[in-house]
């Protein structure tokens, strides 16, 4: 499974690959992304191509944690747009969609997305893995527990790698009943997790790999970065390039990040490193 059908725009995750996060939301964590327009917005698609992105991930409803779900069409105002003029200026590019609204996917694949990334893995949206299967693109299905308004209270586990992979299990079985043939899973590294929970996935972030599908990591800025260094998320550039680097040793396909040239760097350097006798 290892070469996804995005539209007819084949992908090979068998090395791994970058996903640029484009954010159109006015709260994003990471002011360094908080969007100006469409123009600079179309820049940032632009920069991230040329850093080496193979997937451009549009979103417009923020999933930080606390955050509410907006309506749909206030969603679909931020994205459509954006979405349109990215797949017309780079019509060659890979365009996700990120959010957990069936609506929106539908609409977003319309427009030219051609992944669903749904961080709720269908949960808040019950017509979601139904309408993925019609629109026959790639899913990208993530674990969170909670919603992006509750998901940091307290999470608890019993043995969270357990509990992830037993997930990903049912996901999994639900989706290829549905009818999609392209799924990547992805742990959902800060969705409803501690630091503790999401080093612990990281670490056993192979086990996940009995699955057969590729694995997404997003740990980009992230709050286990920045508060385990004592440090803002502006300065996570660096500890987001060693954890990556420890996903990728660990098996992960698709590093999902706001800064493209350096995982494009990490990448470089891990294939070398695997090549060398």
């Amino acid at each position: 499974m290892s070469i996804i059908n995005c539209k007819g725009k084949l992908l090979d995750l068998s090395q791994p690959r970058v996903m640029g996060i484009i954010n159109a939301t006015p709260d994003s964590f990471y002011e360094g992304h908080l969007p100006l327009g469409n123009d600079e917005i179309l820049s940032i698609a632009g920069k991230m191509i040329l850093d080496g992105a193979d997937i451009l991930d549009i979103g417009g409803q923020s999933t930080k944690p606390g955050s509410q779900r907006i309506l749909a069409q206030q969603e679909l105002g931020r994205v459509l747009p954006l979405i349109e003029a990215v797949h017309k200026k780079y019509p060659d590019s890979i365009i996700s969609i990120d959010t957990y609204s069936s609506e929106v996917a539908t609409a977003a694949v319309a427009a030219g997305a051609s992944i669903v990334n749904d961080i709720s893995g269908g949960n808040l949206d019950e017509a979601m893995i139904p309408m993925v299967a019609q629109l026959k693109v790639p899913y990208v299905c993530m674990h969170m527990q909670g919603t992006p308004a509750t998901m940091q209270k307290e999470p608890m586990y019993g043995d969270v790698v357990k509990e992830v992979l037993d997930h990903f299990i049912n996901k999994l079985e639900e989706c290829h009943k549905a009818g999609i043939i392209d799924v990547i899973i992805d742990p959902g590294f800060g969705f409803g997790k501690t630091i503790e929970h999401n080093f612990r996935l990281l670490k056993s972030l192979a086990v996940l790999a009995i699955t057969n599908r590729p694995i997404l990591v997003g740990l980009s800025r992230k709050s286990t970065i920045y508060r385990t260094l004592g440090i803002t998320v502006a300065e996570a550039l660096n500890g987001t390039t060693v954890l990556n680097t420890m996903a990728l040793m660990n098996g992960a396909s698709i590093l999902r990040v706001h800064d493209v040239k350096e995982a494009r760097e990490a990448i470089t350097l891990f294939t070398a490193y695997k090549k060398a006798p």
